[in-house]
Order: C-alpha cells, then structure tokens, then sequence
C-alpha cells in the first residue's frame, strides 16, 4: 500500500524556489521601456499637431504684404573686350582733349562747326580774359633762367608762345566790338583788360622785335576809339564820363608812352563836346553854353526861366 499511494513527488523546477522566471524578469522591463517610449511619441506627435495646427482666430498673412526681393542683374556669360560707350569714354577726356577731338570733327565736318558755333553760349569777358592770361602764362614759363630776358636768344626762345598770344588777343578783340558787341560797358571791360596784357609784354633790345607790341598798341588804340564812338552815340557818351573811362583810357596811354594817343583824343572830342573840361573849346561862350545845358538837364532845371507862351503857336 505505501508503495501504490506514495507521496507525489515535486517537479524539479520546485526545487529552486528563490529563482526568477526568465519569461517574468525579461517581460518587465521591457514592458515599462515600451510603455515609456511610446508615451513620449505620442507626445511629440500631439506636440507637433498643436504647432501645426493654425488657431481659428490667427488671421491669414496675404502673400503679397512681404515687398518683393529687386532682381539682381547677374554679369553676362561669355565676357569678352569691347570699347567704351560714348559715354564713358566722354568721361575720361579732359577739357585739352575734348577740345581736340571737336576740333578734328569739326575740321572734317564743315557743317557740324556751325552748329557748334550756334549752339556755344558767347564768350564773356571773363572767360576771354581767362584764356588769355593761360597763353601769357606759358610766355612766361618759356623764359631760359638767368641771363638777359630782352636779348635776341630770350626772343628766339619765347617767340612761339608771345605768337600764340598775340594771336589770340586779335581773334578775342574784334569778337568784343560792336556791331557784335552792342553794350559799351562790355566792349570797354575787355579792351581795359587786353590793354593791361599788352602792358606787360617784354620790351625786346632788338627794335624788330619790339614791332609786336607796337604793333598791339596800335591795333588796340584802334579798337578804344571805334567803341568810344559807338558809345557817344548812345545816351549821349554819358557813361564815358560818368563810368571814370576817361580816366582809365588816360593811365593806359601814360603806361604806352603815348601810343594810344589816337584813343585819348577821341575820348577828349566826344567829353568837349558834352562840354567836359577834357579838351579846350573853340568859343568859350559856347562851351559855357553847352555845359550849362548839360548842368541844367541833368537837374530838371533847364527852362525853369523862360516865358510859358498861351495860345496858338
């Protein structure tokens, strides 16, 4: 009987009661791990669907509040050498060298340099005055140092540029007198200053050399009294006196020791005859006359004395 009812014997795992099931202890960290990492996406997810998401009430930028990006010109592909526009190059010329190349043009093209004559603006005073002083200052540069500047080798050395002004004190002279010059005092602004150029030009040793200046004094002598008598017939000559001419024309023919004398005594005829003190007067009663008219019309007096006639004529 003790053999047929025996007491069940455990199985072996019962043995080891204090072991871990492997199922138990690789399933629970897993699980928490899984649980874990699941948790965190589903919140990044519901993190991402909230920022994506747009609030009903945020209102919609237009697209076309955000200004526009300018195109940027991109260089050209395939650079080669070309020449300048006209422009630029226009850009790199000086005042000597635009000068040149209209000149050329103008040579070459007849009918351009009326245009450009047409279209110029006319020189003034100031200007001419200007050009001529640059040529007086190359016939001083011209000058050998030391030694005697009034010698036939200063001459020979300087002849070129004294050439160059002379010239162009007989092309700017004419230009200044009338007719194409209406206004006096314009005209007698420039022959004073041209006059003052022609003062400081060198007296040469040689008197063939001195034929120039002699010869600028003469011209310009010329162009004093054709202004002049234009002048006289304008307003009477009274801005002859009264713009101290007079006295200029005098201190000019006291520095060309009396080669200007020509100017001088048509300045005299015209001031006697507006009865000036400049020149005597043939008949002093009618000097005395003519000035006394003068005095009183220039005061509003003249005829104050005389008997005012009513009637018929």
């Amino acid at each position: 009987m003790n053999s047929i009812i025996s007491t069940p014997q455990p199985f072996p795992h019962n043995f080891y009661p204090t072991r871990l099931s492997p199922s138990r202890t690789m399933s629970f960290p897993s699980n928490v791990t899984s649980t874990r990492k699941r948790k965190a996406d589903d919140d990044d997810l519901r993190s991402d669907d909230r920022m994506s998401a747009s609030p009903s009430t945020s209102p919609a930028i237009p697209s076309q509040s955000l200004p526009l990006q300018r195109a940027i010109k991109r260089p050209r592909s395939g650079l080669t050498g070309r020449p300048l526009a006209l422009p630029r190059l226009l850009e790199t010329l000086d005042a000597e060298s635009l000068r040149g190349v209209l000149r050329t043009i103008c040579e070459h093209h007849p009918w351009i340099g009326t245009e450009v004559v047409n279209a110029a603006p006319r020189p003034s005073v100031t200007s001419a005055l200007e050009v001529l002083k640059n040529y007086e200052t190359a016939l001083q540069a011209s000058f050998p140092f030391g030694g005697n500047s009034t010698s036939d080798y200063s001459y020979n050395r300087v002849r070129q540029p004294l050439v160059a002004l002379l010239d162009a004190l007989n092309d700017f002279t004419p230009h200044f007198l009338p007719p194409n010059e209406p206004q006096a005092t314009q005209a007698l602004s420039f022959l004073d200053g041209a006059t003052d150029f022609i003062h400081r030009l060198p007296n040469w040793d040689s008197f063939q050399n001195s034929l120039h200046k002699q010869n600028a004094y003469e011209e310009i002598s010329k162009a004093w009294a054709l202004v002049l008598r234009e002048a006289a017939k304008r307003a009477g000559g009274m801005q002859l006196q009264y713009g101290g001419w007079d006295q200029k024309l005098a201190k000019h023919n006291q520095q060309a020791q009396g080669r200007m004398q020509e100017a001088v005594s048509e300045m005299n005829s015209i001031l006697g005859w507006m009865g000036g003190d400049r020149q005597p007067q043939q008949g002093g009663s009618r000097g005395h006359d003519i000035s006394t008219v003068r005095q009183e019309l220039l005061s509003g007096t003249f005829g104050a004395g005389l008997p005012v006639r009513v009637g018929p004529w």
